[in-house]
């Protein structure tokens, strides 16, 4: 029988990392609730086990069900009917398969009949599905809302949405509106709180909600009359049994046509204020949007994933002038770089939920104990390089996700612009990657702090001192002189002491700053098992050649360099 998690053998590669201990240990409270619930682990290799078995049941639905029903969901999408969301007969089988296999409410506490499982084993799922079906995680995936929910609302909602996300309930977060994009400041959805019943009523519209159908959603509106800025925003719970919510329509897409995309008018729609008012973009908004972006890179890493096996399959068996495509150094050199960008984007997926896992997981042990001071410094550490990382991981596979289903495509030749392959429909859900969750570009706006800081300068000069194996000592040695390079680069941007001109190279400089880190991220990994180690000679032999290309760009600019751009941009309006 097929199995994808069987047949991705990096997955229990990156399971096995070795922070995982001390990660679960965390996350288990030390084993705590082994005598509470029948399902809690015993301890760490029992935790282990168990979070194997459920990817092996992932994948099996997986390779299985999800899979198969891909192309007629693409083909069929969802309908609005009598102003609701009705998913394709394919996804209503994998919505089933997946909350009759348990796997809703992953990571929640089992107190709300939750998994109880660090944020690592869910994403590595939602690698899975994305590899089948990118379109189908925003409907399952978005679950992860549900961790909003459990990090500010109050016990009473917890206890009352909680459980219905772990029994199959689905999830939206309801945050964009037709004059608010990426600019949620704008949100203008109003909210107005009734006194005799202790409700808020919700007016107005939301576009470009992903699942917006949902069960329970997540809704960013004013609260505060007379306000114009984030500052007048909070944060609601809308559960659609209480009905007032009415899709008026769905968006007619290029890709993941499986997962509805709703325009929702809201008519005096009751809610529920979640958390403190005037904090709904400000804090609430922030935090979900990170476990969001971070949802989009491990389905970025499933449709790079994807390329692959399609690329490599059809290199193995189109025959052209005698012999098998993949015998080309066109198409070999090709499939290696579509594998390392893979295994680059794999390794930095992981490394940037382990950090978000940690940082989470100190922040709930803080509400139920006063953490020691190494222990809240540990907290501090993984949030500031979670706060790095996310950014960088999100913008980088997205863009790797683009190139490799580009990539795909022309291996397939004329056949791959056809809808007989599957690569056509890899090509139309990738594109999206880039965009939602906030744009690369606006991925570049939230790392170049962490660029100007020095964060990712120190966090590669100490990947450095980690462990490699001796016959990747060459391609360390290498990587500290890019490192150099990079240095001397933000240097050079800085010197000018002109914001203008930081935010015109940023680019360039936060992917130096990605493409190093996940390089150094590769070697480690090729250290552990030497399945990464040809990828991790092509990665750092690519990286050699971006960064020469940006730090030759910056070396030759000055701020006077953007007026040209400006001209340009001028003559032509």
């Amino acid at each position: 029988m097929a199995n994808l998690y069987k047949e991705t053998p990096e997955l229990k590669f990156h399971l096995n990392h070795p922070m995982m201990k001390h990660l679960v240990e965390l996350k288990e409270r030390n084993f705590a609730e082994k005598d509470s619930f029948d399902y809690a682990p015993q301890n760490f290799e029992d935790a282990m086990d168990s979070y194997d078995k459920i990817l092996e049941l992932t994948g099996e639905i997986c390779s299985d069900i999800i899979a198969p029903n891909a192309e007629d969901v693409d083909h069929d999408g969802p309908q609005v009917v009598n102003g609701h969301v009705v998913y394709a007969p394919g996804t209503a089988k994998n919505l089933e398969a997946l909350v009759d296999a348990g796997l809703m409410g992953i990571t929640l506490p089992r107190k709300y009949n939750g998994l109880n499982f660090p944020i690592v084993p869910y994403v590595m799922c939602a690698d899975l599905v994305s590899t089948c079906d990118a379109g189908f995680t925003n409907i399952w995936g978005l679950q992860d809302c549900a961790e909003t929910i459990h990090e500010f609302a109050s016990e009473d909602q917890k206890a009352r949405f909680l459980p219905r996300v772990s029994a199959g309930e689905t999830m939206a977060m309801d945050l964009t509106e037709p004059d608010a994009g990426s600019d949620l400041q704008a949100v203008m959805l109003k909210a107005t709180y009734n006194e005799s019943d202790g409700y808020w009523y919700l007016n107005g519209v939301k576009r470009f909600i992903t699942n917006g159908d949902g069960d329970i959603a997540l809704v960013l509106a004013r609260s505060e009359e007379g306000t114009h800025d984030g500052r007048g925003l909070s944060m609601f719970i809308y559960d659609k049994k209480n009905g007032g919510v009415t899709v008026r329509r769905i968006e007619n897409k290029m890709g993941i046509k499986g997962s509805p995309t709703c325009e929702l008018v809201f008519k005096n729609a009751r809610a529920e204020l979640c958390g403190d008012r005037k904090l709904g973009l400000i804090k609430y908004v922030m935090s979900l949007m990170n476990g969001a972006r971070l949802g989009i890179v491990a389905q970025s890493v499933g449709l790079s994933q994807a390329a692959y096996n399609e690329a490599k399959t059809y290199a193995k068996d189109r025959c052209q002038f005698g012999k098998a495509i993949i015998e080309f150094p066109a198409v070999y050199q090709m499939l290696g770089l579509i594998k390392a960008k893979l295994d680059a984007s794999r390794s930095i997926l992981y490394e940037t939920a382990r950090f978000v896992d940690l940082y989470k997981t100190w922040g709930q042990i803080s509400e139920e104990r006063k953490l020691e001071p190494a222990e809240r410094d540990e907290m501090k550490k993984y949030q500031k390089l979670a706060d790095a990382c996310t950014p960088v991981a999100k913008g980088i596979t997205s863009e790797f996700c683009n190139q490799n289903a580009y990539d795909c495509v022309q291996i397939h030749g004329g056949s791959g612009f056809m809808k007989d392959y599957a690569c056509e429909r890899i090509y139309r859900d990738a594109r999206i990657t880039s965009i939602y969750e906030g744009t690369t570009q606006l991925q570049v706006v939230a790392a170049i702090r962490h660029v100007t800081t020095g964060t990712y300068l120190n966090m590669m000069r100490q990947y450095e001192n980690e462990e490699v194996a001796p016959e990747l000592e060459d391609l360390r040695e290498t990587l500290k002189g890019l490192t150099d390079t990079y240095e001397s680069s933000v240097a050079e941007v800085l010197a000018f002491k002109n914001n203008d001109y930081i935010d015109f190279q940023a680019r360039r400089l936060v992917e130096m700053a990605g493409y190093i880190i996940m390089s150094h991220l590769l070697l480690i990994d090729a250290t552990r098992d030497k399945q990464f180690r040809l990828s991790a000679e092509i990665f750092v032999q690519f990286t050699e050649g971006e960064i020469a290309k940006h730090a030759g760009i910056i070396a030759a600019g000055k701020p006077e360099e953007m007026t040209k751009y400006t001209k340009c941009m001028l003559s032509n309006a």
